[in-house]
């Protein structure tokens, strides 16, 4: 049996900052609740999200056992390019994918999803599947013909 996928709206709890600690907090905090799952997270090419902390956090989730290295100086660690590669293995089951430098594009759909939680989701109240999809439509063909 396949096993169901499921799209995570991303929500930093815990703060007005955006730290490197913050970020990994919130990798930890999604994870928590699928713990065997496999994740795969979409992001741009913040420092914070291809850290050393974030690669030590990915590696005891995944029960990787080999020497990382130290920042700065040698191994998986030792620069954001090492640390990047890592956290894109295929083979992992939490992986990260990282947006090409200088894109606007995923800026757009973060917009287009926050207005939907907001306007739709969160104050919703749906009497089955084919309500939320109607609902949801009516949304796209709002965002898309308002003007």
């Amino acid at each position: 049996m396949q096993q169901e996928k499921a799209f995570v709206q991303p929500r930093v709890l815990g703060g007005d900052t955006r730290t490197e600690k913050d970020f990994v907090n919130h990798i930890e905090q999604t994870v928590a609740t699928d713990e065997d799952g496999e994740w795969l997270f979409t992001l741009d090419q913040l420092n914070t999200h291809k850290s050393e902390s974030l690669v030590k956090y990915v590696a005891k989730q995944i029960n990787d056992k080999q020497e990382l290295g130290k920042k700065g100086k040698e191994g998986i660690l030792k620069n954001m390019t090492t640390r990047k590669e890592y956290l894109e293995n295929k083979e992992h089951r939490i992986r990260f994918i990282y947006t090409p430098k200088h894109t606007s594009w995923l800026n757009l759909i973060e917009c287009f999803f926050s207005g939907l939680s907001k306007r739709v989701l969160k104050r919703g109240n749906f009497k089955n599947q084919v309500d939320l999809k109607q609902k949801i439509l009516a949304y796209i063909e709002y965002r898309l013909y308002k003007r």
